[in-house]
């Protein structure tokens, strides 16, 4: 039951950690001449120059969602620490579950906005970069650890 629980926390820290990097990081869309994310827009043509993301609401909507997935899944680790000690034996981690679950759901419209209307404002000539990429391996670990803990039974 011990490695369980460690594997579970692992997998929720695992989860935890993409969605910091994926939403700090600064390179959602990455090209030959800058980098985009959530908060700027960085060229290097005549020295680096950054902009602040201001490309309208569904930006800010990514970035609403994203940090909503970090503090949902923040509240869910310390609930599970908090029912870990307190639920009676036979008890499921169903809020722990529910928090994790809805921190998934949060990445995930948050990968789906980018993904739509980036086109409209990130060039061609640019590929999403490797913090796009964590924010969407980020989605179905936290997931599968929501699943996990809603399915998940206290023993002694």
């Amino acid at each position: 039951m011990l490695l369980l629980l460690l594997g579970i926390v692992f997998l929720h820290v695992a989860a935890l950690v993409l969605l910091f990097v994926s939403t700090i990081t600064s390179v959602w869309t990455t090209g030959n001449i800058g980098t985009s994310d959530l908060w700027l827009n960085c060229t290097s043509v005549g020295g680096l120059q950054c902009n602040p993301a201001s490309a309208g609401e569904w930006i800010q909507a990514v970035q609403a969602v994203m940090i909503l997935s970090i503090i949902f899944s923040c509240i869910s680790l310390i609930l599970f620490f908090c029912q870990l000690f307190t639920l009676q034996k036979g008890g499921r981690f169903l809020l722990t579950g529910v928090f994790q679950i809805l921190a998934g759901l949060f990445v995930m419209c948050g990968g789906i906005i980018y993904t739509v209307m980036s086109p409209n404002w990130v060039p061609e000539t640019e590929s999403f970069g490797y913090s796009y990429i964590l924010a969407w391996v980020a989605f179905p670990l936290a997931l599968i650890s929501g699943v996990i803990y809603v399915i998940l039974r206290k023993r002694e």
